[in-house]
C-alpha cells in the first residue's frame, strides 16, 4: 500500500486542507500547502506550514517540487464561471508535467449524483449531476481519469457530503434562515471535517487506484432536522418552516441547491477498503464537539 511521503502536497489548504496539514504535522511529515495569494501563505506559514502562492487562474509554470512524484490533495474547487470544465485542475496537472505526483486524491461532491428521489447510493450509481457546481466536479473526475490514462499516475475519488465542524456551522445565520417544513424536507449527508482529514489520509495510503468513495458519516437526516439540531444546541430559535411548495418564494438560492436533490449515501466502500472508523458518526456526536451546548436565554 502507499505510505504519506515526508513532504506531500495540499492543492488549496484552506479550512479542511488546514486541518489536514496540522494532522500531517502531528505524525513527523512536512506538508506543503498551496494557496492563491502570498498573504494566504504568509498565515499558512505563521501555523508552522511550509507555504507556496499559486494562482491556478493563470498559468503556472512549474509545479511545487512536493508534486514531483509525491503525493497530492487536491481541495481547490472549480472556478465558479467555467461550464462543465475545470481548468485549474488542467493548469496544475499542466504545470506537473513529466515531473508527475504519484497520487492524487481528489475531494469531488455527492452531488455528481443529482437527484435520487430519496435512494440509498453507492458509488455504482451513474452520475447524473443537475447543478452546474456538480457538473464542473464531474468534469474534474473525468479530467483526472484521462490524467492517469496518460502518465501511469494513480488518482482516488472522494465523492463528499456536506461539511460541518467547529468555525463551519452557521449559527449567525440562523435568524435570517428559513428551512423546509420537516415532514417534507428531502435527504442530505453529512460529514465533520475531522472525519474528512481521517478519510483524507485513508485514501493516501489504502485507496485503489481510480477508486470513487462516498464521504458522509452514514446517518443522513435532512437539512432542516440539522439546522434544527444546531439552533436547539446553540440556544437560538429554530428557523421558521415553510411548505416545499413555496420554498421557491421563501428560501435563499444556497438552501434550494440542498432542497432541490434528496439521497442517502451508502459508506460501505468507504469503511471496508479504507478502513475508516469515524470518531463522529452521527450529527449528534459532531455537534457535541463543535458547538458548546447552550441554554435558551
Amino acid at each position: 500500500m502507499p505510505r504519506i511521503p515526508a513532504t506531500p502536497l495540499i492543492v488549496g489548504c484552506g479550512h479542511v486542507g488546514t486541518r489536514l496539514a496540522r494532522s500531517l504535522i502531528g505524525s513527523g511529515r512536512r506538508p506543503v500547502g498551496l494557496v492563491r495569494t502570498q498573504p494566504a501563505a504568509d498565515a499558512l506559514g505563521r501555523q508552522g506550514i511550509a507555504p507556496v502562492a499559486s494562482n491556478l487562474d493563470r498559468t503556472v509554470e512549474e509545479p511545487p517540487a512536493a508534486a514531483e512524484n509525491g503525493l497530492v490533495f487536491y481541495l481547490v474547487p472549480p472556478a465558479p464561471e467555467t461550464d462543465d470544465d475545470d481548468p485549474r485542475l488542467r493548469t496544475f496537472l499542466a504545470a506537473c508535467g513529466d515531473e508527475r505526483p504519484d497520487r492524487i486524491v481528489y475531494v469531488s461532491t455527492s452531488g455528481v449524483y443529482g437527484d435520487c428521489a430519496g435512494a440509498w447510493v453507492d458509488e455504482t450509481r451513474a452520475p447524473a449531476p443537475a447543478s452546474a457546481r456538480a457538473r464542473r466536479r464531474l468534469a474534474a473526475e473525468r479530467i483526472l481519469a484521462d490524467w492517469s490514462r496518460q502518465t501511469g499516475g494513480d488518482h482516488v475519488i472522494l465523492r463528499v457530503g456536506g461539511i460541518y465542524g467547529p468555525d463551519r456551522l452557521p449559527t449567525d445565520r440562523l435568524a435570517d434562515m428559513k428551512v423546509v417544513r420537516p415532514e417534507e424536507a428531502p435527504w442530505s449527508n453529512r460529514i465533520h471535517v475531522d472525519d474528512l482529514v481521517t478519510v483524507l489520509r485513508a485514501a493516501a495510503e489504502r485507496g485503489r487506484p481510480g477508486r470513487v468513495y462516498n464521504v458522509a458519516d452514514g446517518h443522513p437526516t435532512t437539512m432542516t432536522d440539522y439546522l434544527y439540531r444546531v439552533a436547539d444546541r446553540a440556544g437560538r430559535p429554530r428557523p421558521p418552516a415553510v411548505p416545499l411548495a413555496e420554498a421557491e418564494q421563501h428560501l435563499s438560492t444556497g438552501m434550494l441547491s440542498f432542497i432541490r436533490e434528496s439521497r442517502r449515501l451508502d459508506i460501505t466502500r468507504m469503511q471496508r477498503e479504507l478502513g475508516v472508523r469515524l470518531r463522529y458518526p452521527d450529527i449528534d456526536a459532531g455537534l457535541a464537539d463543535s458547538l458548546p451546548a447552550r441554554r435558551h436565554a
